[in-house]
């Protein structure tokens, strides 16, 4: 088997719709440029209308019995793609997740300050990963940090759902909250 590729393999069309001399079929549906019905053409026909106008034949529903081809400027639409898939990249929220952390000794104003921060970070969309990390002996008495977590937990009730529950990770006890 040598080492160059098949001439007679077709080339692939993972890059969008066929257009022009890539539309192999023998007869074609065709749509003009301001949306008429042409009917069905053959495909010379329909490609020597397109060149005529100085536009493409571009095959848009390839699956159709004859396929459906409009005649429109390609790169123009091309074009118009682009643009729309990156305004919808832009009006997309990356959701994150933000760490709020506390400690079995985190005072009640402490905690407070850490909940308008929270309620902040669930505003904007984000989740909140609650971290209660223990220190040396502190590791004796989990039960005071669970009763932190669940603190949090109550004060965010009323705009946050817990998405995944209380679980030990090495010296942190971690809690995902999600917006309700």
């Amino acid at each position: 088997m040598s080492g160059r590729p098949d001439s007679r393999r077709p080339i692939s069309q993972d890059r969008g719709p066929r257009i022009n001399h890539q539309i192999r079929i023998r007869q074609v549906r065709v749509i003009d440029e301001e949306n008429k019905q042409l009917g069905i053409m053959e495909t010379a026909d329909a490609l020597a209308l397109a060149l005529h106008k100085q536009l493409d034949l571009v095959e848009i529903a390839p699956n159709q019995r004859p396929p459906v081809c409009r005649i429109m400027d390609f790169g123009k639409y091309k074009y118009e793609e682009k643009k729309k898939e990156q305004a919808s990249r832009r009006k997309q929220h990356q959701v994150q997740i933000k760490e709020l952390r506390v400690r079995p000794a985190t005072g009640q104003h402490d905690l407070e300050v850490k909940m308008k921060q929270a309620r902040q970070f669930l505003a904007d969309g984000d989740k909140v990963l609650v971290c209660c990390l223990f220190r040396g002996r502190q590791m004796a008495h989990k039960e005071v940090g669970e009763q932190v977590v669940r603190e949090v937990v109550k004060l965010l009730a009323d705009v946050a759902k817990v998405e995944s529950g209380l679980r030990m990770e090495g010296r942190r006890m971690v809690l995902l909250l999600s917006k309700k």
